[in-house]
């Protein structure tokens, strides 16, 4: 039953804390205030930490935290504080690498026990009720009578959290090589799924980045399996009920191995960095699905998910009136109503039939066996019937779906995913020459650089009703650099790459460590928790490390900074030994390996026609180049190569071709 006097979390920004402003537990946010009570009081600290979107975080909600009988167990021994996993990433670095070093597994809801100096003792997952009460009561007892047995525990587990992960300096000598490739991709291959794309597991993510990485290396090195896997893995998911047949988005992971049944939140992260993908592989292949796949995305976004600032929300639930995927499914009766006499096309399109494709709820998920192409061909009709046809169905469709009430948003805007949607949006402007997009993540990185900058120079976390008060982490900075610098290659305007040098050289400054080539997670002048940590292994997010040493290695070749390079190539070194042990864990940083291996043209374009020049070059897959243009530069290849005449530079290695004239002859000496 729900409380009608709110608890402390009626204050909080996070939607998600906000939910549990009526749970009779006696919620704090993590602070001053519940941390000092916890010490005063000499209580022991419950954490609970999730997230707006996830189910299971309801789903124990709904079973523990809404009822008195538990809240007055909670209450009595334990000072309660619910944290936004995605606000507070800080803090739930370090206590989900507690559980699973309890457990030896983790996941959300996470629920860790502390002593009264935040030093955990206990946690896990989701619980059920009895459990739950259980297990509260007996480290109560424990607490209160064999205090000594807690304190020794938890030095123990403290010591392993500061220990975890740690990197050693590692000084590469001799140059890498294929064979460093090849030791990454031979285990990797093994674990593809060749019938349904993605690998041979379920449930199945869909890992964007490891494919981006798959991708480049099999067109580097013209392998026509890995690339076959790849394209295989991007029609699945765009076909399947993972992706939003209606109105464009991808859930964030399907429970089967068929890309059939999602959990049905949207993530910003997940749908900005499959923006990009797609939009990458329309460019390698010209394949019109990738094509609309990554602008129906960019639609749903522009229409579900901007904020009028013009910053991008963070999630929508996949629940809609308590049960999950309810705003997405159709039944036939249904369907055959609002598409009347085109059913009998488009029903079989979608796969819809009158028992239902999800079997277990008796109803059906939008998805596709067939390209436009196919399926016309079976039906004997033109293509372009075909797609009016769909076309008007869709559009019916949605007439429909807008009437139903809709998953809860997540209505935070964060920095990091903000700038993964900047990056993806300035992508897709150069490659499907589209303006809209370019305006798109220029406005979000405007007011970024104008209301999220903090009176040092660094960047702040989270922004909602006119309000940042997290200060940035990491991937906040790495993610923003790197949209910084796509922004450039979009427009050419250097203010974006003078933008993206202060940030990193605040990095530099603010999140050093001085054991380790990586970066602290956090700054030195962020609060202090039990433990800093470093964040180095990619995940379903890159890691913000991998992230922030592919800035530095762009930066040190725009600007011929050495100090930007060598950071850069050291920390390559040092993580290089771990990444043919787990490629997928790893891949944004075999992107740089790649990238070192293969090397990076710096292309430099001059005169009047740098525009017309750059969109040919935006038409060619050349993932391992980098755009500069214009007059009156300071950036060191561009400088004093003033010109009316269009010519391109092509520099590689620090060797540098004459120039030609035209992009086609660029194009093919890049392909050569």
């Amino acid at each position: 039953m729900m409380n009608m006097e709110p608890n402390s979390l009626i204050n909080a920004s996070s939607p998600y804390l906000l939910q549990h402003a009526h749970n009779p537990v006696h919620w704090f946010e993590w602070g001053e205030e519940a941390l000092s009570k916890a010490k005063r009081e000499n209580k022991l600290i419950l954490v609970s930490i999730g997230y707006s979107a996830c189910h299971w975080c309801h789903v124990m909600e709904r079973e523990s935290f809404e009822l008195e009988e538990v809240a007055e167990v909670m209450n009595k021994h334990f000072i309660c504080i619910k944290v936004d996993r995605e606000e507070r990433p800080d803090i739930e670095q370090v206590y989900m690498l507690a559980i699973q070093l309890m457990t030896g597994s983790g996941g959300w809801p996470l629920n860790c026990i502390c002593l009264p100096d935040q030093r955990p003792i206990y946690g896990g997952t989701y619980f059920k009720k009895d459990d739950w009460i259980n297990i509260l009561l007996n480290i109560a007892d424990l607490w209160a009578n064999e205090p000594d047995k807690a304190v020794d525990y938890a030095d123990r587990l403290t010591n392993g959290i500061r220990s975890a992960e740690k990197v050693i300096p590692n000084v590469k000598v001799d140059a890498y090589t294929v064979n460093d490739l090849h030791e990454i991709i031979t285990p990797w291959i093994r674990t593809f799924d060749t019938v349904q794309g993605g690998y041979n597991r379920s449930p199945k993510f869909p890992l964007p980045n490891n494919w981006l990485f798959l991708l480049r290396y099999s067109h580097y090195k013209h392998n026509l399996a890995i690339q076959g896997a790849v394209l295989l893995t991007l029609e699945k998911m765009a076909m399947g009920g993972i992706y939003d047949q209606l109105g464009g988005g991808f859930a964030r992971y399907s429970v089967d191995g068929n890309w059939h049944v999602p959990h049905f939140e949207k993530m910003l992260y997940d749908n900005a960095q499959l923006i990009a993908l797609y939009t990458e592989a329309f460019q390698h292949t010209g394949n019109a699905l990738f094509k609309e796949v990554a602008e129906d995305s960019i639609a749903w976004v522009r229409r579900e998910m901007t904020s009028p600032e013009g910053l991008f929300y963070s999630a929508l639930d996949a629940d809609s009136e308590g049960v999950e995927g309810k705003f997405y499914v159709w039944d036939l009766t249904e369907f055959r109503k609002i598409i009347g006499p085109d059913t009998d096309l488009i029903a079989p399109f979608f796969e819809v039939t009158e028992n239902g494709n999800w079997e277990e709820e008796e109803t059906n998920i939008l998805k596709r066996k067939y390209s436009v192409e196919e399926y016309a061909a079976q039906n004997q009709v033109s293509e372009e019937y075909l797609l009016l046809k769909l076309k008007n169905a869709k559009e019916k469709l949605m007439a429909v779906r807008d009437q139903r009430v809709r998953p809860a948003l997540d209505d935070k805007c964060l920095t990091a995913w903000n700038a993964m949607m900047i990056r993806a949006l300035a992508e897709s402007s150069r490659v499907f020459n589209a303006e809209e997009d370019y305006l798109a993540a220029k406005k979000a990185a405007d007011f970024i650089l104008s209301d999220l900058k903090a009176e040092d120079g660094g960047l702040r976390r989270n922004y909602k009703n006119d309000k940042a008060s997290i200060t940035g982490f990491l991937d906040d900075y790495a993610f923003f650099i790197a949209a910084l610098l796509a922004l450039y290659e979009a427009d050419f305007d250097e203010l974006w790459l003078q933008e993206a040098r202060k940030l990193t050289d605040y990095v530099l400054s603010n999140f050093r460590d001085l054991d380790s080539p990586m970066f602290f997670y956090t700054p030195a002048n962020g609060e202090t928790l039990i433990a800093r940590k470093h964040e180095i292994m990619d995940n379903v997010i890159p890691a913000s490390n991998s992230v922030m040493a592919q800035n530095l290695k762009s930066l040190g070749l725009l600007f011929d900074e050495n100090r930007y390079t060598e950071k850069a190539d050291l920390m390559l070194a040092a993580v290089h030994p771990q990444i043919k042990t787990y490629g997928s864990a790893y891949s944004n940083w075999a992107i740089q390996l790649l990238n070192e291996v293969t090397g990076i043209y710096e292309v430099a374009i001059t005169g009047d026609d740098v525009n017309e020049v750059a969109k040919v070059l935006n038409m060619s897959y050349i993932p391992n180049k980098v755009l500069l243009a214009g007059t009156n530069s300071t950036l060191p290849l561009l400088k004093d190569k003033q010109t009316i005449e269009t010519k391109i530079y092509i520099c590689r290695n620090k060797s540098c071709q004459l120039p030609v004239f035209t992009a086609e002859e660029a194009v093919l000496m890049m392909l050569s």
